[in-house]
């Protein structure tokens, strides 16, 4: 399973925003200039993180983009389920609306393919933005030594 650069770039971006959660809004543009993404296309990522409420828009001189909750409380599957669809190694194990097919009865690969699916989903629920955070100091604290 292999994620497009819009789930990679949106992790990006949310990350971004939790760094500097409880703070001023930041411009897209400085998010972008940060993560090294572009801004035109941050900005339809940011659209989709707005329309689904993860992150809201302030507007004005001093406006930009905030997390629309605690980072402890966006987790790393809400956003890639967001930014990619539903978490599924093949279309016959969707989490929401499996594809039909004919051999599911008998097939083999489909329950490894859901205990996949299973594990992804369970994994990426269990990191939030603040685990991240705190991955993140603690790399940087281990830099320093």
């Amino acid at each position: 399973m292999r994620l497009s650069t819009r789930g990679h770039y949106g992790l990006k971006a949310m990350f971004d925003l939790a760094q500097h959660y409880g703070t001023e809004p930041i411009p897209l543009k400085t998010v972008a200039e940060r993560q090294n993404i572009s801004e035109n296309y941050l900005e339809q990522l940011i659209a989709t993180l707005r329309k689904t409420g993860l992150v809201k828009s302030v507007r004005g001189s001093q406006g930009g983009y905030i997390l629309a909750r605690d980072p402890e409380k966006i987790t790393v599957g809400d956003i890639i389920r967001v930014m990619e669809g539903p978490i599924a190694p093949v279309d016959c194990v969707s989490e929401i609306e499996p594809a039909e097919c004919i051999q599911s009865e008998y097939c083999i690969t489909r329950s490894v393919w859901a205990r996949v699916r299973d594990s992804l989903a369970e994994l990426m629920d269990s990191i939030s933005l603040a685990d991240m955070l705190r991955d993140a100091d603690k790399a940087e604290q281990e830099r320093r030594i």
